[in-house]
């Protein structure tokens, strides 16, 4: 998949992980979904919470197409999309080795060297973001850095 459209993606939906050591039963966070392949074209990996499998990977490709026809996403821009009503801030992860485990065994970098990784964090339906007082589903986007896989 990698070889051929440039990246792949890693659907992670609520309470299925395969990392060493992980239990179902500790999970209670959003299903996420995380691309794996930006890096070998020059840019971080990407991240998205909160989607189901079909908009994640909507979301993801579309973005990973920008990236291959030369965007370069800086945290804090503003993202729009003419088919997804929805803004976008891509945002740092300060903790990726805690996330993208399927990135990190593809590129073979050990979780203290992970791959870089920007979250895509996406406005609700009034328009607010996680950080903005009345968010309406704060448990569906963790701020990055507080969420562990």
């Amino acid at each position: 998949m990698i070889g051929q459209q440039g990246w792949a993606i890693e659907y992670i939906g609520g309470g299925v992980c395969s990392a060493p050591g992980y239990s179902a039963e500790e999970d209670d966070g959003p299903p996420f979904a995380y691309t794996v392949g930006l890096i070998g074209l020059g840019h971080p990996e990407l991240l998205v919470f909160g989607l189901g499998p079909h908009d994640s990977q909507g979301l993801l490709n579309t973005v990973g197409e920008r990236i291959r026809n030369g965007d370069v996403l800086i945290p804090g821009q503003m993202l729009t999309f003419d088919e997804w009503g929805h803004l976008v801030i891509p945002e740092e992860v300060p903790n990726p080795g805690e996330i993208v485990f399927t990135a990190n065994r593809f590129y073979q970098r050990p979780s203290q060297y992970s791959v870089p990784v920007l979250q895509l964090t996406y406005d609700d339906m009034t328009g607010r973001f996680p950080w903005e007082p009345e968010y309406s589903v704060p448990s569906l986007q963790p701020i990055p850095g507080a969420f562990r896989a």
